[in-house]
């Protein structure tokens, strides 16, 4: 079990509460780029080690949300591939949406992580026991964020969050044995 190093104690302990995962899509799901093709329909490239990651985060009987403000079929589809608990579209105000996730699951922001990039994220990260930014956030982000990670967003940064909590808990060994020889 190993954690990056010069892991600050306090984001191990913020990380060894945490019982939900609550993310953005454009920035942390996705790379941040939209893509229109010749139809008009939204493109977005989506990192397979994310989605890997949040199948892991549920074995260990975790819960999780999306909460984005844009709405897209394909946001539904990579949501229900991944088993999210709990998916929020067209959120222009994300705190409402996300206090709803704490009441359907009886959750206190003290048990959840939540990964942003922007703006628009800063309600939830200002009120969660675990605030994370991935590296291209904007510095508003940052500076109210405990940790940032080091893989970017849409490029396997939600892996690196799941993969250290799951850790800190102590649960790593028991959501990878279907793959130990």
């Amino acid at each position: 079990m190993s954690f990056p190093q010069d892991l600050p104690a306090d984001v191990l302990t913020r990380a060894t509460r945490v019982n939900a995962l609550v993310l953005d899509v454009d920035g942390v799901l996705s790379d941040g780029r939209i893509i229109y093709d010749e139809f008009g329909d939204e493109l977005k490239c989506f990192d397979v080690q994310d989605g890997s990651g949040l199948i892991l985060w549920h074995r260990a009987g975790l819960k999780s949300a999306i909460i984005t403000a844009r709405n897209a079929k394909l946001i539904k589809r990579r949501a229900k591939e991944m088993a999210a608990d709990f998916l929020a579209q067209k959120a222009l105000k994300k705190l409402p949406c996300y206090e709803q996730f704490l009441k359907r699951f009886r959750l206190s922001s003290e048990q959840v992580c939540a990964i942003g990039d922007d703006l628009m994220d800063l309600p939830i990260l200002r009120r969660v026991g675990f605030a994370v930014a991935v590296p291209n956030a904007v510095e508003d982000v940052k500076a109210v964020s405990h940790y940032v990670t080091q893989r970017a967003g849409g490029r396997g940064a939600v892996r690196e969050v799941v993969d250290l909590i799951l850790k800190a808990r102590g649960l790593w060994d028991e959501v990878i044995r279907p793959y130990q020889v």
